[in-house]
C-alpha cells in the first residue's frame, strides 16, 4: 500500500498524477503483432528513420544552436544508430555521461530482444552517477523517446523516457531470465499506476504470493484493458487460494465492460470453466452444484456392500466343504 498526500491509503494501481509517462496499452496477438511490425517499418520509411533505432513520438528533436561537442556527439549516438556500440564508446571517453549512455544502450538492446545484455546495461546505468550536462541533455532531448514494455503476458505499454520506462524494461528482462524476485524488487518503488501494478502482480503471482496480489488489487474495476488484465491475475490468485466466489466476481467484472479486448474476454471465460471444474460443477449456476449424498444413504450403501460380501463368502465356503 502507498500513501497519498492526505494520509489515506490507496492501492498500487491508483495513479493520482495529472500527467504520466504511459500511453495507451494494448493486448498483443499474432495478427496485431504482425500489423504493428509492418506499421513500424512503414512509418520509419515515411519519416526517413530506420525502425530498428529507438522509437520516438514525432520527429527527432532538433539540436540546439551552439550546443557543445559532447551534446552533439550524444545526440547523434542516440538518434542515428541501431546498435549500442556508439553509445558505449562515447561512455568510455566521457565518464560523466556513462550512466545515461548505458541506460540508452540498454533500452535499444531491449527493443531488439536482447534481455540479458539489456539488463546488464540498464543496471549499470542506474548505478552510475551522471554530471549536470548529461542530466540537462536528458531533460532537453529524451522526452520523446518511447519504449514499448511488456508488463504482463501479452500486455504491452508504450512508456515515455522516465524512471518507469527504465525500471519496467529492467523488470521484464529479469522475468525473462527467470529472476522473478529481482524483477519484483525492480518495480516495488515505482509510483502507483496500472502498468507498474501489472508488472508487480505478474512477478508476485509467479512467486505464488497470492495474498499480496489480492491485497494490492482490492477494489479494482474494469475501466480499460490494463485493468481487465490485472483483474485476471487477481482472479487466478483467488482461485489458487481457494476463494472461488471472489474469483468468479473478478471474472464477472472482466466480462462486464463491452469494449474489453476479445482475447481478455476469452481468457476470462476459460478461467470460469476452470473454476467450475475445480468445484466439480458443469457450470457456475447455482443449480449445477452437486449435492452431497445424505448420511443415511451412505450408511445403507455400506450395509448393502457388507451383506453382499458375506453372501459371496458363504457360497465359497460351501463349495470348499463339498455341499
Amino acid at each position: 500500500m502507498s500513501q497519498v498526500p492526505n494520509g489515506r491509503a490507496h492501492t498500487i494501481f491508483h495513479d493520482v498524477r495529472d500527467l504520466t509517462p504511459f500511453r495507451e496499452g494494448y493486448v498483443r496477438t499474432p495478427v496485431r503483432g504482425l500489423a504493428d511490425g509492418v506499421n513500424d517499418v512503414l512509418s520509419g520509411v515515411l519519416n526517413g528513420r530506420d525502425h530498428a533505432r529507438l522509437s520516438l513520438v514525432g520527429s527527432v528533436p532538433r539540436l540546439r544552436m551552439l550546443s557543445p561537442k559532447t551534446a552533439k556527439a550524444m545526440h547523434e549516438a542516440v538518434f542515428s544508430y541501431t546498435e549500442p556500440d556508439r553509445l558505449l564508446a562515447f561512455a568510455r571517453t566521457n565518464p560523466g555521461w556513462a550512466g545515461l549512455c548505458h541506460i540508452m544502450a540498454g533500452l535499444l538492446v531491449y527493443k531488439h530482444g536482447g534481455y540479458l545484455r539489456a539488463s546488464e546495461l540498464l543496471q549499470r546505468g542506474l548505478t552510475t552517477r551522471i554530471d549536470d550536462d548529461a542530466s540537462q541533455f536528458s531533460a532537453t532531448y529524451l522526452g520523446q523517446v518511447v519504449t514499448r514494455v511488456e508488463v504482463a503476458e501479452r500486455i504491452e505499454v508504450p512508456v515515455l523516457f522516465s524512471e518507469e520506462s527504465v525500471f519496467l524494461a529492467l523488470a521484464h528482462c529479469l522475468r525473462e531470465m527467470g529472476m522473478t524476485e529481482a524483477a519484483l524488487e525492480a518495480v516495488a518503488g515505482l509510483p502507483p499506476s496500472l502498468p507498474s501494478a501489472l508488472a508487480r502482480c505478474t512477478a508476485a503471482f509467479s512467486l505464488e504470493r497470492h495474498r499480496d496480489v489480492v491485497l494490492w488489487t482490492e477494489g479494482l474495476l474494469n475501466t480499460d484493458d490494463l485493468s481487465a488484465a490485472l483483474l485476471l491475475i487477481r482472479a487466478r490468485s483467488q482461485r489458487a487460494r481457494g476463494d472461488f466466489e471472489s474469483a468468479q466476481a473478478a471474472l464477472r467484472e472482466v466480462l462486464r465492460r463491452r469494449k474489453t479486448n476479445l482475447a481478455l474476454k476469452n481468457d476470462a471465460l476459460t478461467d470460469r470453466a476452470l473454476l467450475a471444474l475445480d468445484q466439480g460443477r458443469r457450470t457456475l449456476t447455482p443449480r449445477s452444484k452437486r449435492p452431497a449424498p445424505p448420511a443415511e444413504l451412505e450408511s445403507m450403501e455400506v450395509i448393502r456392500k457388507d451383506a453382499e460380501m458375506r453372501r459371496l463368502w458363504e457360497n465359497d465356503f460351501r463349495q470348499l466343504g463339498g455341499e
